[in-house]
């Protein structure tokens, strides 16, 4: 079995880790719909890729450039999903991140065209991020 779904999710992953915005423009769909859970100033769903690098950059804005994935821990493959468990972190005005998370990614033709996030203690998300 193929497992070029994986693959596109590890890139992924990789350009998030190294700040690559060409390959994340090459690998996320210009149409995704994003899902982001909780009940924070992030939280609900976005369409477009436009949309999605805003939220992110506003992210990297809010944490002064400290909101990280820091760790992949495994990738796994069923059909056009991919769920990817990881780590996250980030600093903000003496509040710390620090999390186990799940990313599910549906991958066509080789780019994500949709994602649904999850985090391991989304009460604790909701109150690093605010209203």
């Amino acid at each position: 079995m193929s497992q070029k779904n994986s693959a596109v999710a590890r890139e992924y992953f990789k350009a998030i880790q190294n700040g690559d915005m060409a390959t994340l423009a090459k690998l996320v769909d210009e149409r995704i719909v994003w899902h982001q859970p909780g009940s924070n100033r992030f939280s609900g769903e976005r369409k477009g890729r436009g949309p999605v690098f805003e939220m992110i950059g506003a992210m990297m804005q809010l944490s002064n450039g400290t909101f990280a994935i820091d760790k992949l821990h495994s990738v796994m493959e069923n059909g056009d999903l991919v769920a990817c468990s990881l780590h996250f972190v980030a600093q903000r005005e003496g509040k710390s991140m620090n999390m186990e998370g799940v990313d599910v990614l549906r991958i066509e033709n080789g780019t994500i065209v949709e994602a649904w996030l999850f985090s391991s203690d989304q009460a604790a998300e909701d109150d690093f991020w605010g209203p």
